[in-house]
């Protein structure tokens, strides 16, 4: 747990000076304000917490260069070479973010909770990660009867009624409990519907566009979308810290471990822009295998870090 005075914490931790006073005052307000944060996250239904259990690539048995993901996501830069200096980078957060209600839109509920696997355009990665398209276009009656027209098949709208029905309660399931490779999803009934639309128009379902809807939600929460559907893809809530030499032969550190491996600007970076990564004996930098979620703004993947200082993951 942090101590109630960051400064102090942020030197003990030996922070680079990116730590900037906008940062040090967002940590503060994380940790003086959980109680307040965990109850107004605006949709009513949501109590925020700790991410735990094995990592999904470990549960489904398979390793992350194994994926289709791990062989099409974005990688991080190369780490400089002889007489280069690595880019510039600033952390620069909005200093009233921790305690913001933030409105979310069905694309943005999307992008934290669904993109990292299916991607921008919800395409996915097969054959382990299936497009999202098809099975919402199924649930369309509209947009079922004209792909039918195209292929010249016939079939009355009351047969197409049914199907539609029995799509969408599919769809739902997977939304609420996932699937024997899909993550069951952190999505309360609140962020459903806007989900949903966002999904249909996504997948150019006939007047999805008018449907569109918003949640408010608490930076906790948010926090917790990324960590529970992104980070815990690949690394499992706790276990043991590995050195360099573990990590360059494949080992991924817990998601217990990253706060106190890294500083909040150090994640910051990682996580959306990329850096280099200590491997092997002696340590030397490397490019590493974690991907860049560019998608995801300073402020979003300091809502991890710091859901993961103030929710410790649990085994």
């Amino acid at each position: 747990m942090l101590p109630t005075n960051p400064v102090s914490w942020a030197r003990r931790r030996n922070c680079p000076p990116l730590f900037t006073l906008p940062a040090m005052s967002l940590l503060a307000m994380f940790v003086l304000t959980p109680s307040l944060l965990s109850q107004t996250s605006g949709t009513g239904d949501l109590s925020v917490t700790p991410v735990q259990g094995e990592s999904w690539i470990r549960h489904i048995q398979t390793t992350f260069n194994e994926s289709s993901m791990g062989k099409t996501w974005v990688l991080g830069p190369a780490p400089p070479g002889p007489g280069e200096s690595a880019p510039p980078w600033q952390l620069k957060l909005s200093p009233a973010y921790a305690t913001q209600i933030i409105t979310l839109h069905g694309s943005d509920l999307y992008r934290l909770s669904c993109r990292g696997c299916h991607g921008p355009v919800g395409h996915g990665a097969p054959p382990e990660i299936n497009s999202v398209v098809g099975p919402v276009q199924a649930t369309s009656i509209k947009a079922t009867m004209e792909r039918m027209k195209k292929t010249g098949m016939e079939m009355s709208r009351s047969d197409v009624s049914v199907m539609a029905k029995e799509s969408k309660v599919l769809l739902l399931q997977r939304l609420h409990k996932g699937g024997q490779h899909m993550l069951p999803p952190t999505l309360s009934e609140a962020e459903i519907p806007p989900l949903v639309a966002y999904l249909e128009q996504l997948s150019d379902v006939p007047g999805a566009e008018r449907n569109q809807a918003a949640v408010k939600e608490s930076s906790h929460r948010i926090g917790e979308h990324i960590v529970k559907s992104a980070c815990h893809v690949c690394h499992s809530a706790t276990g043991a810290n590995p050195d360099p030499q573990q990590i360059l032969e494949g080992a991924i550190p817990p998601l217990s471990a990253l706060t106190t491996r890294v500083s909040l600007p150090e994640f910051v970076r990682k996580v959306t822009s990329g850096a280099p990564i200590l491997m092997g004996t002696p340590a030397t930098p490397y490019r590493g295998r974690m991907p860049v979620f560019g998608y995801l703004s300073q402020d979003e993947a300091a809502a991890a870090y710091l859901y993961l200082i103030l929710y410790p993951p649990r085994q």
